[in-house]
């Protein structure tokens, strides 16, 4: 029995309770026993994930399936870095200087640059998902870099890290389910076409989320 075989199950497992988690978090008071538990809930079984899912990557490039490789192993770098701000935003609000560390910056160059990777293999063959989602690496680093003038302009600066992070790992989490749900809900639509609403359903809601959520802190006093 190899280490993929063994670990699949706990993949398979750890991805359940972290979306229930999610929603439980999501639908809890801000704030709130219930809210914080619910979210360590979710970001330990984020961390079983993303170890779990080195084995896969591993596979894949012993395979020579390097694309696929580059691709889920960006993906696990993206996940940690969102993981990894969710939980920093909240402990660091009091501590900005702490937030934008070394292991802020460290995340978020291999980020970017796996991200532009991933990017260049959509490009060169012609995929949309893997230019679109390699684009979020680029962007999150554009964004990285004025993240120290976020925190001085607005004192709600943690609150906003924290819920940016937390939508990129709900699209992690229901991108993950719909792949594997979708075609057993409708098994007759056309695998493509599930393939396409799997990746950018969760993501186009994931945009609206967020555009409303930063409109309603917008307002935030300076400091």
């Amino acid at each position: 029995m190899n280490l993929m075989t063994l670990t699949m199950p706990i993949h398979v497992a750890a991805g359940t309770i972290a979306l229930a988690a999610f929603w439980f978090a999501a639908l809890a008071s801000k704030g709130s026993r219930p809210h914080v538990l619910a979210g360590r809930t979710y970001l330990v079984a984020m961390l079983v994930i993303i170890l779990s899912g080195i084995p896969l990557v591993a596979r894949f490039a012993a395979e020579g399936a390097m694309v696929f490789a580059a691709f889920f192993g960006y993906l696990l770098l993206l996940v940690s870095f969102t993981c990894w701000t969710a939980w920093r935003a909240v402990r660091d609000k009091q501590r900005p200087e702490r937030y934008t560390g070394p292991a802020y910056w460290l995340l978020l160059g291999l980020v970017a640059c796996s991200g532009a990777v991933v990017v260049v293999l959509g490009l060169s063959r012609g995929s949309a998902i893997l230019a679109a989602f390699g684009a979020i690496g680029p962007l999150l680093g554009l964004g990285g870099m004025r993240i120290r003038r976020r925190i001085r302009n607005n004192r709600l600066w943690w609150l906003k890290e924290h819920f940016g992070a937390m939508i990129g790992n709900g699209v992690a989490t229901h991108v993950a389910f719909m792949s594997i749900g979708l075609r057993s809900l409708v098994p007759g639509a056309d695998p493509a076409v599930l393939n396409y609403l799997a990746w950018f359903g969760p993501l186009s809601v994931a945009l609206v989320a967020g555009w409303w959520l930063n409109r309603r802190y917008a307002g935030a006093a300076v400091r």
